[in-house]
């Protein structure tokens, strides 16, 4: 066995020990309009693990024996909870999206290689459409009161956001006018955010949150820009978005991608992309080999 194959399977083994399966308890069942969901689980070995761009494998209901991959917004390592974001758009998740306070639902987690924040990047722009909200919340919660790190978060959905939109607190010179709304929860924590839809939400910057972002960075002054990191989740063609506008302004980023899954675990290779390597062109698996890849290993320029 080579010392690469060695290493290859050490690694897996070790991530296979940080994955648990836990009978969770539902404490809150929250609905949004849209048909979106915060599901909030007792499962207190999935909280202890879990970081930002991990995701947990839901078993919607006992007539669904196919998990679903659903990530993972916040978590609690000492009280023993996470809080999920979901949209019921399938049978499993409509089935799920009936579960009441007090039922257990069979959780396998926390999955997935997470985002990695660089100390030499010290304004990370977190970006995030629509159910791929959770990722970038989950970033900001980490960064909550540090003050080594001044993220921002630009979040984007076509249909209205799950949770009341208020005008932030926060005030930012460098936004367009009239763009004030915000991520309450983001407020109370301290950490600007702004919103984009094309929906015509009061208060929401009218557009694609990629052209939010652009017009933020283009108020940098050069030492600032080489400052920021991008990182993101949401849909395919929003994340090639956001990979060309990290390659028009020189800057790293890291997306987590959006994948059909069956196993979840790297056994059934149902969840493979082409990734760039140094090696060339390899195919990886979205659920262990990430769901955080490089962006330009995904989109290459």
């Amino acid at each position: 066995m080579t010392q690469h194959t060695t290493q290859h399977t050490t690694a897996r083994r070790s991530h296979r020990e940080t994955i648990f399966l836990e009978e969770a308890e539902i404490l809150s069942h929250q609905a949004f309009a849209g048909d979106q969901y915060i599901l909030r689980l007792q499962a207190p070995r999935c909280a202890e693990r879990a970081l930002p761009g991990s995701f947990a494998h839901i078993q919607c209901d006992t007539s669904k024996p196919l998990r679903r991959p659903i990530s993972i917004m916040r978590a609690s390592a000492e009280q023993g909870w996470i809080e999920l974001l979901y949209k019921a758009v399938g049978d499993g998740t409509r089935l799920l999206a009936r579960r009441q306070p007090g039922e257990r639902i069979s959780l396998l987690g926390p999955i997935g290689v997470p985002f990695r924040l660089h100390a030499e990047r010290s304004r990370p722009l977190l970006i995030g459409g629509g159910v791929g909200m959770p990722p970038m919340v989950f970033i900001a919660q980490t960064l909550a009161g540090n003050a080594d790190f001044r993220p921002l978060v630009i979040l984007g959905s076509e249909v209205p956001f799950p949770f009341q939109p208020q005008p932030s607190s926060l005030l930012m010179p460098e936004m367009p006018d009239g763009v004030i709304a915000s991520m309450p929860l983001l407020d109370d924590w301290h950490i600007p955010s702004r919103l984009a839809s094309q929906q015509g939400f009061p208060g929401c910057h009218e557009g694609y949150v990629t052209d939010l972002a652009r017009h933020w960075l283009r108020t940098l002054p050069p030492e600032a820009l080489a400052q920021v990191e991008i990182f993101s989740c949401g849909p395919h063609p929003m994340l090639e978005s956001v990979a060309r506008l990290a390659d028009e302004f020189g800057l790293p980023c890291q997306v987590s991608l959006e994948e059909f899954m069956a196993c979840g675990v790297g056994g059934c290779a149902g969840c493979v992309v082409e990734v760039q390597t140094d090696r060339g062109p390899a195919m990886k698996r979205v659920c262990v080999d990430g769901p955080v890849f490089d962006a330009r290993a995904v989109f290459p320029a």
